[in-house]
């Protein structure tokens, strides 16, 4: 069975920073007609960012879409042409202090399907340095450093301080790379 969508009309519905909101109209493989609202993101990167002590980097930051705290790897919104990698660098060091010129792609993953097109790079790297001056973060991010053994992380994912998926993720990435 084919499953794809055609699209018959598009209408945008909202233009902002971070996202915007389309509602399509397509046609199923069943040749009936349905709605679908679509999120458009330009996409964003995460960094497994590991220590010569075996810490990893973790940010403490609220986000107000959960009305809650959470503790994440950094991460950000890649801006419009910026490669990945280029990405992945600038909020390592804007949101740690760190920089690092050995990034290791590990995947990529769409994060919500069913309604968004946002995928995420997800680089990993264990070469840190710390920068002599500290990147100045966006002007409405406020986020805490961390840097925890696995097993301290994984204790938080059990705490749901830790409970979004690309951090969820790097988690078990690391334990199935066999670090403790």
């Amino acid at each position: 069975m084919n499953f794809e969508e055609k699209t018959v009309h598009s209408k945008k519905i909202y233009d902002g920073k971070v996202i915007n909101l389309q509602l399509d109209e397509v046609t199923l493989p069943n040749g009936k007609t349905s709605s679908r609202e679509i999120v458009k993101h330009p996409g964003a990167v995460a960094v497994i960012a590991v220590t010569e002590n075996n810490k990893v980097i973790f940010v403490k930051q609220y986000r107000k879409a959960l009305e809650k705290t959470l503790v994440e790897i950094p991460a950000g919104k890649m801006e419009k042409d910026e490669p990945p990698e280029l990405t992945a660098v600038r909020e390592l060091e804007e949101e740690t202090g760190y920089t690092t010129e050995h990034l290791s792609f590990v995947t990529s993953f769409y994060t919500s399907p069913g309604f968004a097109d946002e995928i995420i790079y997800l680089y990993e790297t264990n070469q840190l340095k710390l920068l002599e001056e500290k990147k100045a973060l966006d002007e409405d991010e406020f986020v805490e450093l961390l840097e925890l053994s696995l097993t301290e992380a994984e204790e938080l994912v059990r705490d749901q301080q830790i409970h979004d998926a690309k951090t969820a993720f790097a988690i078990q990435y690391l334990k199935s790379k066999g670090m403790k």
